[in-house]
């Protein structure tokens, strides 16, 4: 027996200690498949709360807690909502079948699909509802949509972006303007100069073609820091994981052949059989001792990732503007808008209190791929924001604006740059029991909560395959359609 099976062979017969170093949501993935397969995980973030890239601040007027950037999943997202349910918060996720756009002309064209056509027929009628494209458009745009669903899935460096691609397919600007960058900047956290065919291809066939319900989405309704530190982390130390905040890993030690643990910011040494690295791209050569690098070739790329921004606008106002939950805006700075859960459900709720200073009414306004903004004032941009607004909402224009916070993260994702997909790293490393978690490994996905958990369950399983617990982890995509695999393919 090998030194390596005779290790894997001991730690079959006990639990497991396993590391987790990163308390986002892909670490948090890996920990809950882990602790339900018997291991002994602990938790180490260096922030003093979880959530990491995905995460919330405290709003420093209220206390209350306030996300970076509003997420939401999608009915696709089948490892999201799993997760979700193996923890007991699914009524936490709001599901929405109906998406309200709001074209340029302040139109509402709301986007639910058809009770009996099957997939991907089941959002024609949506489609054609959407009024600020005219007919013409509308038939150009679905032509498109099924050449590029009939597009290999594969991406190379040589792969054109997916606006290259579509003046290739003489595409209009006001499609590119209105439909094209609409759906793909907010679902890729990029532009369309940027982001690769085979990423926009993957957001349309997977996300609303492929299966009736791929296209509605799912909105946390708690802020994120509660659903990390008190619902995950609670039901993970209530099955004896440890999740150890404030706590910092400097370094790993051990050797190239089997990590054996890591030190911390206060210079104490931590003993595990296996470590999971779920920490941002930029961060984990720092953690890999120098003479380690040589074993691990590709390890130093992973800084040179490219990553794309997102803004939010945090936005008080004296009054309600909109009853709706969400909504999308075409062809303006702002691109979405949320409402918080606890607005009332109806403006004529507040209108004999807009004054009072315990019922400011909050919104969100998202903008994607938001490099442009860096350069401009903020109240600038706040005050394009609010055009945009009342544009939409004549409550808007008389609404007094109490306060507002804009928010960027530069990195908040990773871009999904044609040939993205050959440089991301699997979930196992050149180190045996050694791992990677993040929605940067290789997933299939793009940046997003999806994509965060599908690499934590990855890596989970590679901890479990490399201790002689072999397991497949990963839940089932949703199943594509008849009618959509013979269009697709045809």
């Amino acid at each position: 027996m090998s030194g390596r099976e005779s290790i894997s062979a001991n730690l079959a017969d006990r639990r497991p200690r396993v590391a987790i170093i990163g308390g986002g949501l892909a670490g948090l993935a890996a920990a809950v498949r882990l602790v339900e397969h018997d291991c002994q995980v602990e938790l180490f973030e260096a922030r003093r709360t979880l959530g990491g890239r995905a995460g919330s601040f405290r709003d420093p007027e209220t206390g209350e807690w306030l996300d970076h950037c509003q997420h939401v999943g999608m009915g696709c997202c089948t490892n999201l909502r799993d997760l979700f349910e193996r923890t007991g918060c699914e009524s936490l996720l709001r599901r929405y079948h109906t998406l309200h756009f709001f074209g340029p002309d302040g139109r509402r064209c709301d986007f639910r699909s058809s009770p009996w056509l099957p997939a991907p027929l089941h959002l024609a009628n949506a489609f054609w509802r959407q009024k600020y494209l005219t007919a013409g458009q509308r038939r150009s745009v679905a032509r498109t949509l099924l050449r590029l669903a009939r597009q290999p899935a594969t991406d190379s460096e040589n792969s054109p972006s997916i606006g290259r691609w579509l003046r290739e397919q003489h595409v209009s600007q006001v499609e590119l303007e209105r439909f094209w960058s609409v759906v793909l900047v907010s679902a890729l956290g990029e532009t369309l100069e940027h982001a690769s065919l085979a990423a926009a291809r993957k957001v349309f066939v997977d996300g609303f073609m492929r299966s009736r319900d791929a296209y509605v989405i799912d909105v946390p309704t708690v802020p994120l820091a509660r659903l990390y530190d008190e619902y995950f982390a609670g039901w993970l130390r209530s099955r004896g994981a440890g999740i150890h905040c404030g706590v910092a890993a400097q370094q790993l030690h051990g050797s190239v052949e089997r990590v054996t643990g890591f030190v911390d910011q206060r210079h104490e040494s931590h003993a595990f059989d296996a470590v999971v690295i779920a920490v941002p791209w930029r961060r984990v050569a720092d953690l890999i001792p120098n003479d380690w690098h040589a074993a691990w070739p590709k390890l130093s790329q992973f800084a040179d990732f490219a990553s794309s921004p997102i803004t939010s606008v945090h936005l008080w106002l004296d009054r309600p503007i909109t009853d709706l939950p969400h909504a999308v805006i075409v062809g303006r700075l702002s691109q979405w808008l949320f409402r918080r859960k606890e607005e009332p459900a109806s403006i004529a709720d507040a209108v004999d209190s807009r004054t009072s200073p315990a019922n400011q009414h909050y919104y969100q306004v998202v903008i994607s791929a938001s490099r442009d903004l860096a350069t401009r004032d903020r109240e600038d941009v706040v005050r394009e924001v609010m055009q945009d607004l009342a544009a939409i909402w004549p409550a808007a224009d008389s609404a007094r604006l109490l306060r507002w916070q804009l928010v960027t993260q530069r990195e908040a994702v990773f871009s999904v740059r044609p040939g993205f997909e050959q440089r991301r790293p699997p979930q196992a490393t050149p180190i045996r029991n050694l791992f990677l978690a993040g929605d940067w490994t290789q997933t299939g996905w793009p940046a997003t909560m999806e994509g965060a958990v599908r690499s934590g369950y990855l890596a989970a399983a590679r901890v479990l395959e490399s201790v002689n617990r072999p397991a497949d982890l990963l839940a089932p995509d949703l199943p594509m359609g008849r009618l959509a695999r013979w269009l697709f393919q045809s």
